[in-house]
């Protein structure tokens, strides 16, 4: 029987916990504006999937990638996504005043994609702790404490996936585009070598920074622009 060294169990559950559930968030975000998560979820299951056959096979190599080049990249990814998500935001809260309007058809490929970016960053950054704990002498530790927090999470996001999606759809694309361009600007940050205050804790404040420019630049695109056309709702057989 192989022996357990619960520190290092700790550390891979910890760490593998908080990244997934960057992804799980992140997957939620991007299919706030499609009638399912479905594309984005497969897009991140494959990016982490990509990941972790990678270090399978060419864990020391990977170590070796400078992050900067998957933050960087994820980054603009995001930040196109958010501006994207933008636009569905603004026509949720238009539609809001128009009954009957149809929503806007989902783009899969596109939440595809953001979903493998996700899904490639996180799970890039847990692995590497993962390998340095493998490296230490506790590999299967590590992977122990890796395996139960994804099955873990895995669980939580399928029992709590319907109750998110009842969320109003305006307030769910307008949390979901601020955790976007959240995510964006702190990936690029990192990116750059930027010390963030309080690390990953600061995503909090700038989720809520987000929030406030988009519901901002909502309110004011109301207020002067022309109302975007909305494709009327099919007629009832």
């Amino acid at each position: 029987m192989v022996a357990l060294y619960v520190p290092a169990l700790i550390v891979a559950f910890l760490i593998t916990l908080l990244e997934m559930t960057e992804v799980v968030a992140l997957v939620f975000a991007i299919g706030a504006d499609a009638a399912s998560i479905r594309p984005g979820a497969t897009g991140a299951t494959a990016g982490v999937a990509v990941v972790a056959a990678i270090a399978l096979g060419f864990g020391a190599l990977l170590t070796a990638i400078p992050s900067p080049y998957f933050l960087a990249a994820a980054a603009v990814v995001l930040a196109a996504f958010g501006v994207f998500l933008f636009r569905g935001t603004l026509r949720a809260y238009r539609r809001a005043a128009r009954p009957g309007s149809a929503p806007p058809p989902a783009r899969g490929a596109l939440q595809f994609g953001g979903g493998f970016a996700v899904g490639v960053v996180e799970s890039t950054e847990a692995v590497i702790v993962l390998l340095a704990l493998a490296a230490a002498g506790y590999g299967v530790s590590a992977a122990v404490g890796a395996i139960v927090a994804g099955v873990l999470l895995v669980i939580v996001a399928a029992v709590v996936h319907e109750r998110i999606r009842r969320i109003k759809v305006r307030l769910l694309r307008l949390g979901g585009t601020s955790v976007l361009f959240a995510f964006a600007v702190f990936w690029a940050g990192e990116a750059a070598h930027l010390a963030w205050p309080g690390g990953d804790l600061v995503l909090l404040p700038l989720v809520l920074a987000a929030a406030l420019v988009v519901r901002g630049a909502i309110a004011l695109a109301l207020r002067q622009g022309p109302a975007v056309p909305v494709a009327p709702a099919p007629p009832s057989s």
